[in-house]
């Protein structure tokens, strides 16, 4: 926000013979290039051009600081000789396929659960054994001493060089903005990014509503913790606002509190107070870096993840416009008129985008901390906390815009059957996400249960055929079961359920064999014009 799909083996430097593809040739094709047009500036000053400029500049440095808390050296694999193995390497940020975390560069084994943020020879018992204070800090590394010992060491600290060069940056930027709210936001960045205390700039990044470019920047996902689930990966995003669409669904925000209360659990299960001041905006991207270029892209966020500051303040989703519509054309579209010959005139657009918004703003709802002891979900649920958080989003987001006919006042978009087809279309693509990441486990658990359950099946023609009210039920009954392990901390259930439902689906391989026929792409990488 992340294994066994197809086991891919493990590809070296072959040469292409006769013409006919290699491995990697294929692998590269499950990612369609997609040209980002240059963006529309007409209404940006110079001055906000050059903050544009700067803001790309600090983005670059955020991307090197990836690399490194990913893999490493980013130079071995730059240095790679064969061009189509360097590509993937770039496409994966590092030698192991983000599908299946198989190696496809020789030399390497199989990818870390806690890639470059714990010692490779790290065990559970170790680190649970280990008394460092800030081991537990989503901003420090785990390292080894020259005795052996394990200590940790500050994102700031190890990552000092780049951070300065995006301090500098975004002070330049900051000296030249003419947005106030703009300049606080960047100084209280600059400052977080040295201290690692991220709250103020947090609080002044939900306030500054008033600018039509923004920055995401920061170590903000924990997807890439495989080990323990709580180091943060650094990111970057460059934005331009689309103030029309954001004012259209501008008006999902305002429902944030009641959406709470309509969650299908008990009371106790939503204690927590979501703030009243949370916000939609669709963005389109100008530049991805970090983790949100890794692999499968993110199109859509929802931050901050502090829950001080979602109960003071609330959150922000970001849709990302542009890519948004790329996915769509690509992916999303084509999928729901291979597999869902019925319900694909009920596929759409706007649908897509309604589902994104949910799925975001159901992330910031639910609760944050277990309902007994008052341990923070994530830590309860250890390595398994990120799944089901992301099976959270998309059940509990497909549930609640599924209801919206509940609020008629907000002139919707779309139908019940525009978010439940959309929904289940792109549940069909992401078995292609494998299960070796976060995303994919979740995505895979959801359509097993309702494959399991009746409400989706086959036709004749192995098709896909939706039952619309059994899927309502579906979301509601695995809403009410993904809050309550949530709620309770529920470890041994999590991983239970996931041995149950997590496996990759029966007919999923030829599912993905007819789309990579159909040459529809697993995903998209991008081709920015400025």
């Amino acid at each position: 926000m992340k294994k066994s799909f197809i086991l891919i083996p493990v590809v070296l430097a072959l040469a292409s013979c006769g013409g006919q593809k290699t491995t990697i040739d294929h692998q590269i094709d499950k990612y369609a290039t997609v040209t980002v047009p240059a963006p529309d500036l007409s209404g940006i000053s110079e001055n906000g051009k050059e903050v544009l400029n700067l803001y790309r500049f600090a983005a670059y440095e955020a991307d090197k600081i990836y690399w490194k808390q990913y893999f490493g050296d980013k130079s071995l694999m730059d240095s790679l000789a064969s061009p189509d193995i360097k590509e993937f390497a770039m496409i994966n940020y590092g030698p192991w396929n983000r599908i299946d975390g198989k190696a496809f560069v020789e030399g390497y084994g199989e990818r870390p659960a806690g890639v470059n943020f714990y010692p490779a020879d790290i065990t559970a018992d170790e680190f649970a054994a280990c008394g460092l204070p800030d081991k537990d800090s989503p901003y420090t590394l785990l390292r080894r001493g020259d005795d052996g010992s394990l200590k940790t060491v500050w994102y700031h600290d190890e990552y000092a060089a780049e951070i300065e060069k995006i301090a500098s940056y975004l002070t330049a930027a900051a000296d030249i903005t003419i947005k106030p709210s703009v300049r606080n936001y960047l100084l209280k960045k600059v400052e977080a990014l040295r201290t690692d205390d991220y709250y103020d700039a947090d609080i002044a990044w939900l306030e500054m509503e008033d600018s039509k470019m923004d920055l995401v920047l920061g170590p903000n996902e924990t997807n890439d913790d495989q080990f323990e689930g709580i180091k943060k990966s650094y990111g970057a995003l460059v934005l331009l606002k689309d103030e029309g669409r954001s004012s259209l669904l501008g008006k999902y925000a305002a429902l944030v509190p009641e959406l709470q209360k309509e969650l299908p659990c008990k009371e106790e299960y939503k204690v927590f107070n979501p703030g009243l001041n949370s916000d939609i905006f669709v963005c389109d991207a100008l530049y991805y870096g970090g983790s949100y270029n890794a692999g499968i892209k993110e199109i859509a966020i929802n931050l901050p993840y502090d829950e001080r500051v979602q109960a003071e303040r609330g959150t922000r989703t970001i849709l990302l416009g542009n890519v948004i519509d790329a996915k769509f054309n690509s992916v999303i579209n084509p999928v729901a008129e291979l597999f869902l010959v019925e319900d694909s005139p009920n596929v759409t657009r706007n649908a897509f985008l309604t589902n994104l918004a949910f799925r975001e703003m159901a992330h910031g709802l639910g609760i944050k901390e277990t309902v007994t002891g008052n341990v923070p979900v994530e830590k309860a649920l250890g390595s398994h906390a990120l799944t089901w958080e992301e099976a959270k989003g998309n059940v509990v987001g497909a549930f609640l815009a599924a209801n919206t006919f509940k609020y008629p006042d907000l002139e919707l978009m779309v139908s019940r059957e525009n978010v439940i087809a959309t929904f289940v279309a792109s549940l069909i693509r992401s078995q292609r996400f494998g299960a070796g990441e976060a995303l994919g486990r979740g995505n895979i658990m959801v359509f097993n249960y309702l494959m399991k359950n009746g409400a989706l099946s086959r036709n004749g023609s192995a098709k896909y055929v939706i039952d619309y009210d059994k899927t309502m039920q579906c979301l509601q009954d695995l809403s009410s079961t993904i809050l309550r392990v949530q709620a309770e901390g529920d470890l041994a259930t999590a991983e239970e359920f996931e041995k149950e439902y997590a496996a990759l689906p029966e007919g999923a391989v030829e599912d993905m064999r007819i789309m990579s026929l159909e040459s529809i792409p697993v995903d998209v990488k991008f081709n920015f014009q400025h």
